[in-house]
């Protein structure tokens, strides 16, 4: 499997590193960073149709709210070297709630998602800056639905 520079995106608030794209390991896995700015309450909440994500923690704290089958948020704080496996189908999402970056590895399993969502979500962003207008949320809604996500509406941001 080829090796290199790890391709880097900027989404918003969130800067990615993407170590292993999926296409590139047959699907075995997609393995990526993101570092999330302090304050950061990002992406939309939302859930995996075919894979599971375990997320590491590098830096700083980053907030994971998951959706229990009974409905409750369930909060768990991802700070350097702990870890949370996040099972296909549970709404969750991440938050930065506090005063310095985190930095967190994702990985993905199987490798179904990769670079190509975040950098259809990216044009999706900059068109909105250029209008300087919010994210369309009907393009975004699209683009996870093609790329294997669900929105999770329901699961509201936590509060500090």
């Amino acid at each position: 499997m080829p090796t290199g520079t790890p391709e880097e995106l900027r989404l918003g608030q969130l800067n990615l590193r993407f170590h292993i794209d999926g296409p590139a390991s047959g699907s075995s896995l997609t393995m990526f960073e993101f570092e999330v700015a302090p304050g950061a309450r990002v992406p939309a909440a939302h859930s995996h149709d075919a894979y599971d994500e375990t997320v590491y923690g590098l830096e700083g704290t980053l907030t994971m709210t998951l959706l229990t089958v009974g409905g409750a948020a369930q909060v768990h704080a991802i700070t350097p070297g702990t870890s949370l496996f996040i099972p296909r189908g549970v709404p969750h999402r991440f938050d930065n709630l506090h005063s310095t970056p985190s930095r967190t590895l994702a990985v993905i399993t199987p490798g179904i998602l990769s670079t190509q969502y975040f950098h259809e979500v990216a044009a999706v962003m900059k068109a909105s800056m250029e209008a300087q207008a919010p994210p369309d949320p009907v393009a975004i809604g699209q683009i996870m639905r093609r790329h294997g996500l669900t929105p999770a509406p329901q699961l509201a941001a936590p509060t500090q």
